[in-house]
């Protein structure tokens, strides 16, 4: 899709709420087709990417690799290197110039992610301020604080010196925020390749005072003089930015939220850190001999078959580290192949514990799991992480692929959670207790292992199916929230880690609530619209509507499909489409275009009784029913006073109509009955007589759509002799009437319904499950008991209010955990 049409698609989707493409104009009653296609909204197809969703015939990506060389400067917490760069242009295009990523530009006064941000509203990294309601007066938080005090007392964003071609040639190079274009002096043709080299530094960010993706933590209460720190290195040196076949270039300014989408290719990087300090990175280490001691190395080797994780840097050597610094240094070389990126962590404090996973067979190359983390980490990090690794290793391969790499790690860190190729950042910790020792509580535990299962995931969604994160966030975050939520539940199903569709449910009925399909940068609330109602959604079409033989296919289909490539949503939905053998357009469109919400009322149950046409019958029944009315609350007084009737007061005048009624049988409605009979066709009165015999009972069930949402319809049926059964009626009944819809269900004889649930398992996200049942139920709920303050003027409003509580996230915890963004 080219930029223009992205744009286009932005703009009438967000106005017109997706609910109509300009294609399609509807001048006469108020039909809505919920189950038109999509074909006026996804790109077409192209020799790029097919309408099977598959890579095309002529699918390409560029290649970047990288060579650095690199120093840290722990004292002035400073980084600088050297960098050699090879772009190879797979494109059919020629270019005539490359854009660089310059993320560390995001942390200067003047960059737009500052100059934009809302003050009392939402801004680089969400809600910093309060604003008094009705004036002009505003409170600043202690962290808004400390972070403008950070960025004025500290010179940050990248220097760039020494842009040149292979030959020594300068380059111009022209900045523009987090972004830098360098001017080729030849323009790189197609199939061809150059080389380019620049010198970069920047001073690092402290984490905590910027709420960034990377940064140092500093220890000041270390046996050090001084202090330690850890140092998290992300998103730190000049990247080149993606060309793709659907928008070119994808330099889109980084305001903090959205993150990136790069280009894969092979790095060789040297990274000069303090002589004590322990480094885990993107890749394999290259010279262990140099960096580590035998006895290391020789642990390193019992790793990897070893039942539990070894350590490689014990606690003890790490403690020791931590006493004293060094003005020695150590080179660590790394190498890492067919890579998006490349992260490294780097402190003395680092114990290090490593175990090796063998997945696929001992015909599959051996995957190391590690952990990197400080004595904070204690007992928590010891027993749980590198085997959270494992596990997310073990349940992602299972619906996508292989784990790719030789190395996956966690590593400690001030990040509450970040992921790159072969690296994760992880940010749970134990406390320190009055004794000198250290404990973690129930949550810190479900959050270690939550985060851990979903930044390890991220290494297969983004890292190695390499969405755009700036354009689609929910197509790394969405679907990898789906995954772990699997995963987390196949470790311990009492974590409440993962979506469940009533996670997203006040969510989807909110006013804060935007389409999936929104840019990054101008969702609302990140949490719940790119993790948690994508998550939801993918469950629901995994349980609820394809079932998980078909979803497992279809998913597993996507992923090997574009492994180590570049998909858009189209390519995922059509992809979806095509290997279940299900259309889903409906689904995408209610889920991902609209903010249309779930919600399926079952209005009323008619229970009706066929009509046999024997008068014998029919007028017994039509008697009982009259039978079956209430008497009359006159004659009933009449009664009790002792009012005589007439007839009864005068038997001696009677006739015919006092000893039957309008429901007596004579021979004129049997004659009729028979005629019927006779006249009938022979297939039909043998039909006919049938269902007469079995007397089943048939019900009409009356259903209205009142959130927009088409969804299967989920029953449960409740029958007098005590059985249950469940039907589901397809979504494709809200196919010609969207708002409202009649369903009939036949039960034998002896099944008589009782009563009718929808959706009882609480499957389809269903913001109001009271209207769900019939006959109503009464709304279980609760009486507080409170002082009253007479002081208060209106102490006894409406105490409905109690249910108009404010909105409470529903993905809270990956707000909370997850820094907002990740």
């Amino acid at each position: 899709m080219s930029r223009i049409s992205v744009i286009s698609l932005v703009t009438v989707l967000l106005c017109s709420q997706f609910a109509t493409a300009s294609a399609v104009r509807q001048t006469k009653g108020d039909f809505e087709d919920k189950f038109r296609q999509l074909d006026e909204v996804l790109p077409t197809p192209n020799i790029y990417r097919n309408a099977a969703g598959e890579p095309g015939q002529q699918y390409w990506q560029q290649q970047v690799n990288y060579q650095m060389d690199v120093t840290l400067d722990e004292a002035k917490r400073r980084l600088s290197a050297k960098q050699q760069i090879q772009y190879k242009n797979n494109s059919p295009y020629t270019l005539k110039y490359l854009w660089l990523h310059l993320d560390q530009n995001i942390f200067k006064n003047d960059s737009m992610a500052e100059m934009s941000t809302d003050f009392g509203g939402v801004g680089r990294r969400g809600p910093a301020t309060s604003i008094g309601e009705g004036d002009i007066t505003a409170r600043l938080s202690l962290e808004e604080l400390r972070r403008q005090q950070f960025m004025a007392d500290n010179e940050l964003g990248f220097q760039i010196n020494n842009v040149k071609n292979s030959k020594g040639k300068t380059l111009a190079a022209t900045v523009v925020g987090t972004l830098m274009r360098i001017d080729l002096d030849t323009p790189l043709k197609p199939g061809q390749s150059m080389e380019f080299s620049l010198d970069f530094a920047f001073n690092i960010v402290e984490e905590d005072a910027v709420s960034a993706r990377s940064g140092y933590e500093h220890f000041p209460d270390d046996a050090n003089e001084g202090g330690n720190d850890i140092f998290l290195l992300a998103q730190w040196f000049p990247r080149l930015v993606a060309y793709t076949d659907y928008e070119a270039w994808t330099n889109k300014e980084f305001l903090g939220r959205g993150e990136f989408t790069l280009e894969f290719g092979d790095y060789d990087v040297k990274l000069t850190v303090p002589a004590d300090h322990i480094v885990s990175a993107t890749g394999e280490l290259q010279n262990s001999s140099k960096v580590l001691t035998k006895q290391q190395i020789a642990r390193l080797e019992q790793a990897k078959t070893a039942k539990r994780p070894v350590f490689v840097v014990t606690e003890e050597e790490a403690l020791e580290n931590e006493k004293a610094g060094t003005n020695d240094s150590k080179t660590w070389h790394f190498k890492a192949d067919n890579v998006r990126d490349f992260a490294w962590a780097s402190s003395r404090k680092f114990m290090w514990d490593a175990k090796g996973y063998q997945q696929g067979g001992k015909e599959q190359p051996l995957v190391m799991a590690m952990s990197f983390y400080p004595k904070e980490g204690g007992d928590l990090w010891k027993k749980y992480s590198t085997e959270s690794v494992v596990h997310t290793m073990e349940v992602y391969s299972r619906f996508s692929f292989d784990y790719p790499y030789p190395v996956a790690q966690s590593v400690n860190g001030p990040v509450g959670g970040m992921e790159y190729p072969m690296i994760t950042f992880n940010g749970p910790r134990t406390k320190l207790q009055d004794d000198g020792s250290r404990t973690y509580s129930q949550a810190e535990k479900r959050f270690l292992i939550g985060v851990v299962i979903h930044e390890i995931g991220h290494i297969y969604f983004p890292m190695v199916v390499n969405s755009d994160e700036r354009q689609w966030t929910w197509m790394d975050e969405g679907l990898n929230s789906f995954l772990d939520g699997v995963a987390g539940r196949e470790w311990d199903p009492t974590i409440p880690w993962g979506v469940e569709p009533r996670d997203i449910v006040d969510y989807m009925k909110s006013d804060v609530q935007v389409p999936i399909m929104t840019q990054s940068d101008s969702v609302l609330r990140l949490g719940p619209n790119a993790y948690t109602k994508p998550a939801a959604a993918l469950n629901i079409l995994r349980e609820v509507i394809l079932g998980r033989e078909l979803f497992d296919f279809a998913f597993k289909e996507y992923a090997q499909r574009w492994k180590f490539k570049r998909p858009t949503p189209s390519d995922f939905f059509r992809t979806m489409e095509e290997a279940s053998g299900v259309d889903l357009d409906w689904f995408w469109r209610g889920w991902f275009y609209s903010t249309d919400h779930v919600d399926i009322s079952l209005d009323r149950v008619y229970q009706l009784r066929m009509d046999t046409k024997d008068p014998d019958i029919d007028f017994a029944r039509e008697r009982q029913q009259e039978l079956d009315k209430p008497t009359s609350l006159f004659v009933e007084r009449n009664k009790a006073a002792g009012k005589v009737l007439w007839i009864d007061k005068n038997k001696d005048i009677t006739d015919f109509y006092d000893e039957n009624d309008r429901f007596t049988v004579t021979n004129k409605e049997r004659n009729a009955y028979n005629k019927f009979l006779a006249d009938l066709e022979p297939w039909e009165r043998t039909a006919f007589e049938r269902a007469v015999k079995e007397d089943k009972n048939y019900y009409v069930l009356q259903f209205s759509n009142l959130g927009g949402l088409v969804m299967p319809i989920l029953l449960q049926l409740h029958y007098t002799d005590g059985s249950v059964e469940d039907q589901m009626i397809p979504a494709e009944i809200w196919r010609r009437s969207p708002k409202a819809v009649n369903k009939m269900i036949v039960t034998a004889k002896d099944k008589v319904l009782k009563e009718v649930v929808v959706d009882p398992k609480w499957e389809t996200a269903d913001v109001d499950i009271e209207n769900n049942y019939y006959p109503r139920r009464i709304i279980p709920s609760r009486v507080e008991a409170y002082k009253s303050d007479k002081s208060k003027a209106k102490v006894s409003r409406d105490i409905m209010q109690d249910s108009k509580t404010k909105l409470k996230d529903p993905a809270e915890k990956t707000d909370e955990k997850l820094k907002e963004g990740n």
